[in-house]
């Protein structure tokens, strides 16, 4: 009998250890399969170090891959799947149309069903309105807006005098749209003088050729491309570019993205440039254990960040709150900070937009020096041009958000 009471006690604190399910839904099929792939395994990869290093106490964590095909719907349909399978937190980044369908589907889910609430991790859906006007108790974005983005990369242009006339092509759905009036708005306040050549948005996911498009981009005479395009469309759009000798700078939010640098190669050198929250050619090289890992094991890059701010959030205020309940962890995450690849980040409570620094580089040959990491096997990587504090990419909201039981 003591032998058994003792035994008991011993196993008592792990009793009560739970393995904290998060259901990726995201596309694993389809032109931006390869992006989804590599993100997928940028959660896994990170969940397996939280999971070693006890970053939320006794507590496992793991991440399941669901292809949502891109698809609103489809998400819909994986959202609902994954709900009945006992899922209490989801992530979801590719497209802020999907996610703004997640949100709202997300919030009469909680709604309707109390004690079976769900969180959603948002780590690269950007559409500033996820955190403004839809702004909810349920809903975490790890990346910053593009909003906060354009400021940071308009801050960046602005003093630059060999910027005259600025071309902005996007794909046309909520963030394409959010990133277009930005650039005019922000551009206009800062630098009056440069000229809009053009502005263009395309079907998401279903040009072929862009080889009209950059036709026009080199006809208006621009010489800077901004661009939010991300995976397979940004790769058709830069390699277009190259093929057509357009000349011009390209200023973008997701050159880092799967296929992109394979694309660009050394035409892309000294002329693409990427606002992000992160590159691993930093000021310290803070992460660079997770990409050697990272390409050891999966033979491909890892670049997604807000993949460790995310599961270290996440594991931080469970491990804070003694708990894995969903209400209680998103209690605890609000206000939290977090020491994160990107120095320390701030879950503002107000609206649960991290705050974050943020990095500008421009696609460089490799030099052992600065840029001591390339991608896709170029011999080509991000160099480091600045990084900018995160009250300077700081944006006001109009959250006005509501809390459970309040």
């Amino acid at each position: 009998m003591a032998a058994l009471l003792a035994l008991s006690v011993v196993a008592a604190p792990f009793a009560q250890a739970d393995t904290v399910k998060i259901a990726f839904i995201d596309p694993l099929s389809g032109p931006f399969a390869p992006v989804g792939q590599n993100q997928l395994h940028s959660f896994q990869a990170i969940a397996e170090l939280a999971s070693r290093d006890k970053w939320a106490g006794e507590h496992k964590i793991e991440v399941v891959g669901f292809d949502n095909k891109a698809s609103p719907q489809e998400s819909l349909t994986q959202l609902k799947a994954v709900i009945d399978q006992g899922y209490r937190y989801i992530t979801q980044g590719n497209g802020s149309g999907v996610g703004l369908a997640l949100l709202d589907a997300i919030n009469k889910h909680n709604e309707r069903n109390p004690g079976k609430e769900v969180v959603f991790l948002n780590y690269a859906a950007i559409d500033p309105d996820m955190t403004n006007s839809k702004c909810s108790f349920w809903h975490f974005r790890f990346d910053a807006n593009s909003d906060m983005k354009m400021e940071a990369l308009t801050s960046y242009m602005a003093p630059n005098q060999d910027i005259k006339s600025v071309y902005i092509i996007g794909q046309n759905y909520a963030f394409g749209q959010a990133v277009s009036r930005a650039a005019k708005e922000y551009l206009k306040r800062k630098r009056p003088d440069i000229k809009i050549a053009g502005d263009d948005l395309h079907p998401i996911a279903q040009v072929k050729d862009f080889s009209p498009y950059i036709a026009k981009i080199k006809a208006s005479g621009a010489d800077t491309v901004i661009t939010g395009n991300w995976g397979a469309d940004l790769a058709l759009l830069i390699r277009a570019a190259k093929d057509a000798d357009l000349k011009a700078s390209f200023y973008t939010y997701y050159g880092v993205t799967t296929g992109v640098p394979t694309a660009m190669g050394a035409a892309g050198a000294e002329r693409v440039k990427i606002v992000g929250n992160w590159m691993v050619n930093n000021e310290s090289f803070k992460g660079k254990e997770i990409v050697e890992a990272y390409k050891k094991k999966y033979n491909d890059d890892y670049y997604t960040a807000q993949t460790h701010s995310s599961i270290g959030m996440l594991a931080q205020a469970i491990k804070a709150g003694k708990s894995t309940d969903p209400v209680k962890v998103a209690f605890a995450m609000e206000g939290a900070r977090f020491a994160s690849l990107n120095g320390e980040v701030t879950m503002n409570k107000v609206d649960h937009q991290l705050q974050q620094p943020l990095y500008i580089g421009t696609w460089t040959r490799i030099n052992g020096k600065d840029v001591r990491y390339d991608q896709e096997n170029t011999g080509y990587g991000w160099k480091m041009d600045k990084k900018i504090d995160a009250y300077q990419a700081g944006q006001p909201t109009s959250c006005q958000m509501k809390r459970p039981g309040v």
